[in-house]
């Protein structure tokens, strides 16, 4: 993302409630159901790129999880969940970045990303997010992505986004990943309205 879109975060999480986003989930229960599908231990290493303001970090400290990053370009939407989180702040690596820009300097078991990706309407932004993911990811790690489905909403936050199938995912991804799983939700924004989304889980080969 380019320095003006870095601002258009900021101001988005600066003059909007965390809770009154389009993208805001109360529990973010497909996340959490993908984690349980996998029987990992609380002590593998997660980070959830584009976390922002999400509860998803505060739902696996409440599990236990103690290893946890969270990674978003808007450092206003990290400070609304670290806010929520008070002193279990304090156990959360938090990284204002941009994911494109960024070379991980450890790997993770666990890769997390919903709604993200979607956002990378240029190859090369595409190719720069895959160079992060692959640094940040080993053998045998897993890696769970959400987009919007080629039925969902063609802008977000006044963004355009590119629309994803699992098929086409896996193409983005390439060989160094393999497709375990996929499936849709239909996401109910706060406003009423209904987001087709596209989950995939990738295990790095």
């Amino acid at each position: 993302m380019t320095a003006t879109q870095q601002e258009h975060w900021d101001e988005v999480y600066r003059t909007k409630a965390a809770d009154s986003v389009s993208w805001y989930q109360p529990t973010p229960e497909p996340s959490l159901r993908a984690l349980d599908e996998m029987h990992l231990p609380v002590t593998a290493a997660l980070i959830d790129v584009g976390g922002g303001a999400s509860s998803l970090v505060d739902r696996l400290v409440e599990r236990g999880w103690s290893d946890l990053a969270v990674l978003d370009i808007a450092a206003p939407a990290l400070d609304v969940a670290k806010a929520r989180l008070r002193g279990d702040a304090t156990r959360i690596a938090w990284l204002v970045t941009d994911v494109t820009k960024w070379r991980p300097g450890r790997r993770y078991d666990v890769w997390h990303d919903r709604a993200v990706f979607h956002f990378l309407t240029e190859p090369e932004q595409r190719l720069a997010y895959r160079r992060a993911l692959e640094t940040g990811t080993a053998p045998g790690s897993a890696v769970i992505i959400a987009t919007f489905a080629t039925d969902g909403p063609e802008r977000c936050s006044g963004l355009p986004v590119q629309r994803y199938d699992a098929a086409a995912l896996a193409a983005e991804f390439g060989s160094a990943f393999s497709l375990e799983r996929e499936w849709r939700e239909e996401h109910m924004t706060p406003g009423g309205g209904r987001q087709s989304f596209q989950w995939c889980v990738f295990r790095r080969r």
